[in-house]
C-alpha cells in the first residue's frame, strides 16, 4: 500500500488541456430539429440491428447517444421493436443465422421504410464476403438506401448518413 502512495506523490496528477471544440454543425441544433420534424412530423425512430459484426460500429452508434453528439435533441431516438421504427441501421456482414432475423424486422417496419448499411462489412462484406457463413453485403438480403463505409465509421459520418438517407436540404454535417 505504502509503494502505491509513494508512486502517487512521486507522479502527482497529471494535468491536460481538454480539446477545443471545433465542429460548427453544434451551433445549428435546433434549426436541424426543426427541419426532422417538419419532413416527419414527429421524432426519426431508428431500430439497430447487429447482422454480425464486430460490435465497433455499435459503439460508435452508441456514441451519438452522449453529450457531445446529443443525437436525441435533434430529435433523433432509437427504438427497441422495428414496428415502431423509421429507419433500419444494419452493421456488420450478414451471417446465415441472421437473415431471417434481418428479413423479420425489415418486415415489420410500417412504410415507408429506410435502411442505411453502416460499415465496410454492412457495405461491401468487408474481411468476411460471402463464405458458408456468410451472406456478404447488407444489401445481399434487403434493399439498403444508403451506404456509410469507414472500419469504424466515425459518429460525424454516421450522422452525416443518417441526415442524408432523410434528405433534408441542407442537412448535411460539415
Amino acid at each position: 500500500m505504502w509503494k502505491i502512495l509513494k508512486q502517487i506523490v512521486r507522479t502527482g496528477t497529471p494535468d491536460q488541456a481538454l480539446p477545443a471544440v471545433t465542429d460548427e454543425w453544434h451551433s445549428g441544433n435546433d434549426q436541424l430539429q426543426q427541419q426532422i420534424l417538419a419532413t416527419l412530423g414527429r421524432a426519426l425512430c431508428i431500430r439497430v440491428v447487429d447482422a454480425g459484426s464486430c460490435n465497433a460500429c455499435e459503439l460508435e452508434i452508441q456514441a451519438l447517444g452522449n453529450p457531445y453528439y446529443n443525437i436525441e435533441g435533434l430529435g433523433i431516438k432509437f427504438v427497441a421493436s422495428p414496428r415502431h421504427a423509421d429507419m433500419l441501421l444494419v452493421t456488420g456482414p450478414v451471417s446465415k443465422n441472421m437473415e431471417a432475423a434481418l428479413k423479420l424486422a425489415f418486415d415489420a417496419m410500417p412504410d415507408p421504410k429506410l435502411v442505411v448499411a453502416i460499415g465496410e462489412c454492412a457495405c461491401n462484406g468487408g474481411i468476411f464476403g460471402n463464405s458458408y457463413a456468410s451472406c456478404g453485403q447488407v444489401s445481399n438480403v434487403i434493399a439498403v438506401d444508403l451506404t456509410v463505409p469507414g472500419c469504424p465509421p466515425p459518429p460525424q459520418d454516421i450522422l452525416r448518413g443518417i441526415l442524408s438517407a432523410l434528405t433534408i436540404p441542407g442537412a448535411v454535417v460539415t
